[in-house]
């Protein structure tokens, strides 16, 4: 787990650097921090959209008694996707415009409940075994 981390604090801002010097020798570097700036102001609205619309339909799960265990991690995105977007860089705003598609996002919660649901299982292995 650590190198993994340490991996992605040396390498996703080296990789932004790069991006950033190499658009910036391309389109100009006012234009490439225009760019940025406008990434990170429209990330932040169309998280704020979805995030109340994730907020609604918790208060709708909540209102049917069902818990919103689904709509919960949605909002999880939604937030983390917010975060990539304000982080300056390239790579980040690509990821965080991915996780605010309904679609990718779907795609990215069914992997982190299935990632969760096997490490619930195998830390109680009891639980799966039948006693006779």
């Amino acid at each position: 787990m650590f190198f993994k981390l340490f991996l992605a604090f040396t390498t996703i801002p080296l990789v932004e650097i790069y991006l950033l010097i190499h658009i910036g020798s391309v389109f100009g570097v006012f234009t490439s921090i225009a760019l940025v700036f406008f990434t990170g102001l429209l990330g932040a609205y169309l998280a704020r959209i979805q995030g109340i619309k994730t907020l609604f339909k918790i208060q709708e799960s909540i209102k049917e008694g069902r818990m919103p265990s689904g709509e919960l991690l949605e909002a999880l995105l939604i937030v983390a996707a917010g975060i990539v977007l304000l982080t300056p860089g390239f790579l980040t705003d690509t990821i965080g415009f991915l996780l605010l598609l309904p679609n990718i996002r779907e795609i990215v919660k069914s992997w982190v409940q299935s990632k969760i649901k096997n490490q619930y299982m195998s830390e109680r292995p009891e639980d799966t075994i039948i006693e006779q």
